[in-house]
């Protein structure tokens, strides 16, 4: 589970543990991983923490594996926003889009599939999750190179189904609208325009996301759910 100290991942990590499963919780920042990890064994479910920056380099899967004791589930949550006009926007935020929403889900997605090719060849479930946006499949004022590389998620995702389905795993594309996390919450403009989007549209909750994530890996084996677009019911 990646990007789980806050947000989407940590919700569904709490929700996947409490339904049985053992999450291995993959995020930067320590601090908060342990606490999502004590708030999950406090619940009676099994968590163990990974700190871990997707964008340094490539994550250790086979520890992880180890340590799990296999891996049949890949949910590909991390990500961040840096509002701003084209004309305004700075490289280095830009950059950092890139590498967190696309190059880090790349690394683990490759880290880990050897594991999920593992699981579907031992004849059980194998499912890799990719958070994606609505912003995949239109323009965004203001968020240009965010959806953009949402837009590069969702084509991967529909290129690994293609190669991944004879293998047994499943490829999920799951394509948020909008949804209250820390996903805005680093610059000013980012926050306002959450905190405005709340009073019109009844935004989703993370805890929202975590449901369909469950529901579509929950499915029987010959059952795949490979685009799922999740709005709040009064957004447009």
């Amino acid at each position: 589970m990646t990007g789980a100290s806050s947000g989407i991942g940590a919700a569904t990590a709490r929700l996947l543990a409490a339904q049985g499963a053992r999450v291995a919780l993959v995020a930067r920042r320590r601090d908060r991983l342990d606490a999502v990890r004590k708030e999950i064994e406090n619940a009676g479910g099994s968590a163990v923490a990974v700190p871990f920056d997707l964008t340094a380099g490539q994550i250790d899967g086979q520890a992880v594996a180890r340590e799990l004791g296999g891996v049949d589930l890949l949910v590909n949550a991390a990500g961040i926003l840096t509002p701003g006009l084209a004309a305004d926007g700075r490289i280095d935020e830009w950059e950092r889009q890139v590498e967190v929403n696309l190059t880090g889900l790349l690394r683990s997605t490759r880290g880990f599939l050897p594991f999920l090719t593992e699981a579907a060849s031992a004849g059980g479930p194998a499912d890799l999750v990719n958070i994606s946006s609505v912003a995949a499949s239109k323009a965004e004022f203001g968020a240009g190179v965010y959806a953009a590389t949402k837009a590069a998620v969702s084509h991967l995702s529909r290129n690994l189904r293609l190669e991944l389905a004879p293998a047994g795993i499943r490829v999920t594309d799951i394509q948020p609208g909008m949804v209250v996390t820390d996903l805005l919450s680093g610059s000013e403009l980012g926050t306002a325009w959450s905190e405005d989007m709340k009073t019109r549209i009844d935004p989703l909750a993370a805890e929202d996301l975590a449901e369909v994530v469950a529901f579509a890996v929950g499915r029987p084996a010959h059952v795949s759910l490979p685009e799922v677009i999740v709005m709040p019911a009064k957004q447009t």
